[in-house]
Parts: structure tokens; sequence; C-alpha cells
């Protein structure tokens, strides 16, 4: 059960929403802790679900035949975290979801919900949303690549992230970036340069 705390946050969340309109969901949404380095969704997984993360970090990542890492993307709290392929494609994940530190979401199944929410034509436009908010993200990450540079990428992770740095690790960090650690380890002194001049 949410505490009135948790309601009031929902209901900002889900702005035009009443508290009637998200019983359905709440109803269906259980707590789920992963513990730091655990798996959320495995590659190959047809997993869909829908998370809102309340507490931790999460990364998806694809591993390569040479045993690399690159990381896709990067979700911490009051952020949503899902598969884009289970949900928006209707396939398998093509990458491996993991905790990057202890982790509470608020899960719900996300083909169960679609009933309640083909039925209610508030949620209805809330999940439309939901699904072109997912698609902006890619959108936006695969221009990022064309229009920023490095280092650009680099500062506004931290903006919209400031501690972000603290709690990846720097090979995660920068394969997310699309460069090498040590690449991002001179971005990182050409910053504290600038920032001192």
């Amino acid at each position: 059960m949410l505490n009135t705390e948790e309601i009031q946050f929902y209901l900002h969340l889900f702005k035009g929403l009443s508290i009637s309109d998200l019983t359905g969901l709440f109803n269906m949404a259980h707590t789920r802790k992963i513990p730091a380095e655990g798996i959320y969704i495995q590659k190959g997984a047809f997993a869909p679900k829908l998370a809102f993360i309340k507490k931790g970090l999460i990364r998806a990542y694809h591993l390569k035949e040479n045993g690399d890492e690159i990381t896709l993307l990067l979700r911490w709290e009051n952020q949503f975290i899902a598969s884009h392929d289970v949900i928006i494609l209707q396939q398998p994940s093509r990458f491996t979801y993991q905790a990057m530190e202890d982790t509470t979401l608020l899960e719900i199944d996300y083909n169960k919900a679609q009933s309640l929410l083909d039925n209610n034509p508030k949620l209805s436009a809330h999940r439309n949303l939901f699904l072109l908010h997912m698609l902006a993200e890619s959108l936006e990450r695969v221009e990022s690549f064309v229009l920023l540079s490095a280092g650009e990428r680099y500062l506004k992770l931290l903006k919209e992230k400031p501690d972000i740095a603290n709690r990846v690790p720097d090979k995660h960090l920068a394969t997310l970036l699309g460069i090498t650690p040590v690449s991002l380890s001179r971005i990182r002194k050409r910053i504290a340069s600038g920032h001192k001049h």
C-alpha cells in the first residue's frame, strides 16, 4: 500500500490523473528490490516489465563477442525503465539491464496493464506520451553523437545527473559516451583546467 507522500508524488508525476484513475495501476504494481550487480532484464528475454525507479540506478548494456560491454543507457531515481525492444518492438530484449547499486523499483506487467489502459482514455493518453518519450530519448541519444562532441555529451550527462560520475565506473560512462576511459580522463582534465581560468 502506498503512503500519502507516495500518492502525492504519483499524482504529480501523472498530471491530470486522479487517485481513482491510478488505483488500478497501483493495485497491479509491486515493489521489487534488485541487489547491486543484479540483472533486471536478461538479454534474449521477453520481459514486458515497466518500472519506476524509487532508489538506485540501472544500466542497459550490450556484450560484444570480444567480451567488451557497451553501455546503451543509464536510468536513475524518478525515471522509468523498460526494454524498448519488448515494449515498443514486441521482441525479446537485445540488451541486458543490470542494477549498478541496490535498486528499488515499483514495477507493473505492461501486458497486463494494457486492458486497463485501453479502457481509460486518460491512462491511454499517458501511455502514448510514455511511448513517445521512449522514442524521443532514443532519437536524442543518436542525435547527440551527430550534433555534440564527446565533451559536450559528458557535460550534458553531468547536467542531468551531477553525481553520476561517483556512481558509475568510468569504463561504463566512457562506452555510454562512445569514447575510451583515457579520452574521458582527458575530457575531465580539460573541463577542470577550463573551470580554473
